[in-house]
């Protein structure tokens, strides 16, 4: 089925029979992705004294407790929330769903034993376009991605001159592969997470970045409709499923 959509005064046609999900599955186990030092979720069948709330057990229904972090665990959206101290929901500052996006590919270049992404490379990745929602897959891209052990593994991040550029080319929301557009261990900086929202200056409330996607490379870069919907969490973040589709 093909629709029209107007976003941002611009109108599109795009086909809803081939959603692009680019989320990751969360599961109870070793399958799972991982990050900030966190172990698996945990995903198992309520007990009570003898009786195990599984089907397999003899209940009459499968009642799972679940217990995971956002930010370590899976694909999440996050706001401003996460790095202020005013307390900001993204359940409240997330209040539209569909964007026009543009999917980029990049390659990190190696600093000082770092692998960075920087304001050049982002620039000539879009060939003057200005995205309203961004998403970065980063190369070398494998399903490994998927269940990935991120910490301690120093991964690929934005320099804050990149985080700046995108807040100057009006991109509101930023989507990536990794679990922070920050480095792993940067004494509590968080250069490009600041430079992105504007943060402590002028917060930019309505802008997101959603971590930890993933973009199989069948996917090719270019202009899509991002669908960006999360679950109604009271919290700075929450986890997401951002689905793609594609424009014709």
């Amino acid at each position: 089925m093909r629709a029209k959509i107007n976003i941002s005064e611009k109108d599109f046609t795009v086909n809803l029979n081939k959603p692009i999900d680019i989320s990751l599955t969360l599961y109870g186990n070793q399958q799972n992705v991982t990050a900030w030092y966190k172990d698996v979720p945990s995903i198992k069948p309520v007990q009570d004294g003898n009786w195990v709330a599984s089907v397999k057990e003899g209940a009459s229904v499968n009642f799972n407790d679940i217990s995971f972090n956002p930010h370590a665990h899976g694909t999440h959206t996050e706001c401003v929330g996460h790095i202020s101290k005013k307390f900001y929901s993204i359940n409240d500052c997330l209040t539209q769903f569909f964007f026009e996006a543009q999917l980029i590919s990049l390659t990190p270049e190696l600093s000082d034993g770092d692998s960075i992404f920087t304001a050049d490379q982002i620039r000539k990745a879009l060939n003057d376009n200005k995205p309203e929602a961004l998403i970065i897959r980063t190369l070398p891209n494998t399903s490994t991605k998927k269940s990935f052990k991120y910490s301690h593994t120093n991964w690929p991040y934005l320099l804050e001159e990149a985080a700046l550029l995108l807040r100057k080319l009006k991109v509101k929301h930023l989507l990536i592969d990794l679990p922070s557009v920050d480095r792993e261990k940067d004494d509590g900086k968080l250069l490009a997470h600041k430079a992105f929202w504007n943060y402590p200056a002028k917060p930019r409330l309505d802008a997101s970045i959603t971590e930890l996607i993933y973009v199989p490379n069948t996917v090719k870069d270019g202009q899509y409709l991002l669908n960006l919907q999360i679950s109604s969490f009271h919290n700075d973040a929450s986890p997401s499923k951002p689905i793609l589709y594609e424009l014709v």
